[in-house]
């Protein structure tokens, strides 16, 4: 089995539908670290699990400053955003999103 990480940082705003009183319901901003994590039994043509530039501009072509509100059909909260991001790129088995010092969203595929 072949395993790449790509690491990425990006600038993106939410705010979350809760069903309970929070700041987090006012839009704000964070500096997002997500990481990326692919695997493959064999390598593609290119000889590469997936291209990490590929990776990079899947994700910060839709994402990066923008108000993820408008770009995703769903609830932004971390840890939806790791399973859509898993969900984008064939090879993802696992997402990690750091939306803040502290705060980490995990999304693994069984």
């Amino acid at each position: 089995m072949y395993y790449i990480s790509k690491r990425i940082e990006i600038s993106g705003s939410h705010s979350l539908s809760l069903s309970y009183p929070s700041k987090c319901t006012s839009l704000h901003g964070h500096n997002w670290i997500i990481t990326i994590h692919c695997k493959a039994r064999e390598l593609n043509a290119d000889g590469m699990v997936e291209d990490f530039t590929h990776i990079k501009e899947r994700i910060t072509g839709m994402l990066d400053h923008a108000n993820f509100n408008d770009v995703l059909p769903f609830n932004p909260t971390a840890e939806n955003i790791a399973r859509w991001i898993c969900d984008q790129i064939s090879t993802c088995y696992r997402v990690d999103v750091q939306e803040s010092e502290g705060n980490i969203a995990s999304y693994e595929t069984d």
